[in-house]
C-alpha cells in the first residue's frame, strides 16, 4: 500500500446543492430569565460560516483542491455573506440568486460548548427555480474532476438526474450526499454516502453486518449506481462495491465535541481525493480520518490539509496493507476484517483481559502480543463480566471508556468487548492465528487453548511486568484514602 500523503493541490471540485449561512452566538447563561424559565445567554461573540454545500465546499479547499460551488441564495446580506467567506479560502462561486426567497439561515445560541436553541429561517424555493443553474453550471463542467452533490431537502438539488446525466456526459464521477426516503432520484451515480439511519429508512432495520453488506449490493443493482458509502458513527464506515469484499473501517476514538458537519467532511474528503487521482479505498481512509478531527470540534468546522495529513501519517503503518485503522469493532466487523487479514497472509493475534486502568503492563504486555504478528485483536470483558470476575466497585471505567483508551495505543489494531465469562465464543468465531495470555503458568491454563490448537492456531504464554497491576493500583488509593 502507498502509505506517502496524496497531492490534493490542483484538481477542481464542482459542488451542487443547498446553500446556507449558519449563525453561532456564543456567550454565558449565568441567571434564568424573570419572564420565563429559560437562560439568559449574555452574547459575547457572534460567529458566521457558511452552511449545508457550503460546507462541504469549504472543506474541500481547506484540503487544498480547488472548488466551484453552484447553489440558490436571496438577494440578501446572508448570501453576501457566504460568497465573502467562501471567496475568503479560494472558493469559486456561481449562485443564482433569487428575487423571491432568501438565503437560509440557521441560528444556533451556544453556552459552556453546549447549544441551547437553533433557530431556523428558510422558505422553500420555487419549484422551477433550480434550472436556472443550468447555464452557470454548463460553463464549468469542462475543467471538473469530480461532482458533489449535496442534498439538504431544501429545493435546489429538485431533478439531480439532471445532474448526474451531464456529468455522465463530460466522464465526471458524481459523488451524492442524500435526503430524503427515495433514492431512486439518484440513479446512476458513482458513489452516494448515507449515513445508518438514511440507509435504514430507505432498505429497513439493518440486523447484522451480513444483513448490510446483502441491502447495499440490492440497492446498489436497484439503482446502478457505482458504490454506497454507509456512514455509522462509533461503528465506523463500510463501503460496498458490486461483486467486491465489504471494506470496512473502525471508528477512531476520539472524544466528540460536535458532530454538525461530519457528513460535509466525509464527501468533501472522498471528492478531494478522487479529485486527486487516488483509489476509492484511499479516499474512504482519508475520509475517516477526516471525521475523526472535524467531530473534536465545535460547531460548522472544516478540517485542513496539514491537520489531514499529519493524522492520517499517524495511524498508517508499515504492515497497514489494507488502509484500514485500528479502532473500536463489533464482533460482525471484527470477524469481516480478521476474514480480509488473513487472506492477505496476515497473522492475526488475540489476548483477552479486563483492561480496567490502563497501566506501564498493560502496555508492555500488549506490545509483546502485538510482536506476535501482524494484527493484534484484544477483547475486553463486558462490565458485568467485570464485576463477576473482580467484585464489587469494580471496573473502575466503563467498557466504552476502556475500548476508547485502549484503542489508541499503536499495538491493538482492532478492540471489541464480550459477554460472559470467557472469550471462548469469540475466539470460534474469528479463529486467530494465535491465542496470547500473559502469566506464569503453562499454556493449559489459558482459556479457549484446547479450541485454538484444535483448528491448528497457536498458543503462547507471554511474562508480566513485575509488581504492577489494577489490583494493587486500586488497593494503594485505598489505603491511602484510609491514611
Amino acid at each position: 500500500m502507498k502509505t506517502t500523503f496524496p497531492n490534493l493541490q490542483g484538481k477542481q471540485v464542482l459542488v451542487i446543492g443547498d446553500l446556507m449561512l449558519d449563525s453561532f452566538y456564543h456567550g454565558k447563561a449565568n441567571r434564568i430569565s424573570p419572564e420565563a424559565p429559560v437562560p439568559v445567554v449574555n452574547v459575547e461573540r457572534v460567529e458566521e460560516l457558511p452552511g449545508g454545500a457550503a460546507n462541504v465546499a469549504m472543506n474541500i479547499a481547506s484540503l487544498g483542491a480547488r472548488c466551484k460551488i453552484s447553489g440558490i441564495t436571496g438577494q440578501d446580506h446572508a448570501a453576501e455573506i457566504l460568497q465573502q467567506r467562501l471567496n475568503s479560502v479560494g472558493v469559486d462561486c456561481v449562485f443564482h440568486r433569487s428575487s423571491t426567497t432568501e438565503t437560509i439561515i440557521k441560528r444556533r445560541v451556544i453556552s459552556n460548548h453546549q447549544q441551547l436553541l437553533r433557530m431556523d429561517f428558510e422558505t422553500p424555493f420555487e419549484t422551477d427555480e433550480w434550472q436556472a443553474l443550468k447555464p452557470i453550471v454548463d460553463v464549468v463542467m469542462a475543467e471538473t474532476a469530480v461532482m458533489v452533490l449535496s442534498d439538504y431537502n431544501k429545493g435546489t438539488l429538485a431533478e439531480p438526474q439532471y445532474w448526474i446525466q451531464l456529468a455522465k456526459q463530460y466522464g465526471i464521477p458524481v459523488l451524492v450526499d442524500p435526503k430524503g426516503d427515495d433514492f431512486t432520484k439518484y440513479q446512476g451515480a458513482d458513489l452516494i454516502t448515507p449515513n445508518m439511519t438514511e440507509f435504514e429508512a430507505i432498505v429497513g432495520k439493518i440486523t447484522s453486518e451480513q444483513d448490510l453488506i446483502d441491502k447495499a449490493q440490492q440497492l446498489i443493482a436497484k439503482l446502478d449506481i457505482g458504490a454506497l458509502l454507509i456512514t455509522r458513527s462509533e461503528h465506523g464506515m463500510s463501503l460496498i462495491r458490486p461483486n467486491q469484499v465489504a471494506f470496512h473501517l473502525p471508528a477512531i476514538a476520539k472524544e466528540v465535541s460536535d458532530v454538525t458537519g461530519a457528513g460535509d467532511t466525509v464527501i468533501s474528503a472522498l471528492a478531494t481525493v478522487l479529485a486527486a487521482g487516488e483509489d476509492i479505498e484511499t479516499a474512504v481512509t482519508l475520509s475517516n480520518v477526516a471525521a475523526s478531527i472535524v467531530v473534536s470540534k465545535l460547531g460548522t468546522a472544516t478540517v485542513s490539509e496539514p491537520e489531514l495529513k499529519v493524522e492520517y501519517q499517524r495511524h498508517q503503518g508499515d504492515n497497514n496493507t489494507d488502509h484500514s485503522i485500528g479502532g473500536v469493532v463489533t464482533v460482525d466487523q471484527l470477524k469481516l476484517a480478521v476474514q480480509q487479514a488473513k487472506q492477505r497472509g496476515e497473522k492475526v493475534v488475540f489476548t483477552n483481559g479486563c483492561f480496567d486502568i490502563l497501566h506501564a503492563g498493560h502496555v508492555s504486555y500488549l506490545a509483546q502480543a502485538r510482536a506476535q504478528g501482524d494484527r493484534l485483536v484484544l477483547a475486553i470483558n463486558s462490565d458485568e463480566s467485570v464485576t463477576k470476575l473482580k467484585g464489587q466497585g469494580r471496573p473502575i471505567n466503563s467498557v466504552d471508556r476502556r475500548l476508547a483508551v485502549l484503542a489508541g495505543l499503536s499495538s491493538v489494531d482492532w478492540v471489541t468487548s464480550f459477554e460472559g465469562d470467557t472469550p471462548e465464543a469469540l475466539l470460534i468465531e474469528i479463529q486467530p492465528d494465535v491465542l496470547v495470555k500473559g502469566g506464569d503458568y503453562d499454556k493449559t491454563g489459558v482459556v479457549g487453548w484446547e479450541i485454538v490448537e484444535g483448528y491448528g492456531g497457536e498458543v503462547r504464554v507471554m511474562g508480566l511486568v513485575e509488581n504492577c497491576s489494577t489490583t494493587a493500583i486500586v488497593e494503594k488509593i485505598e489505603r491511602d484514602k484510609s491514611a
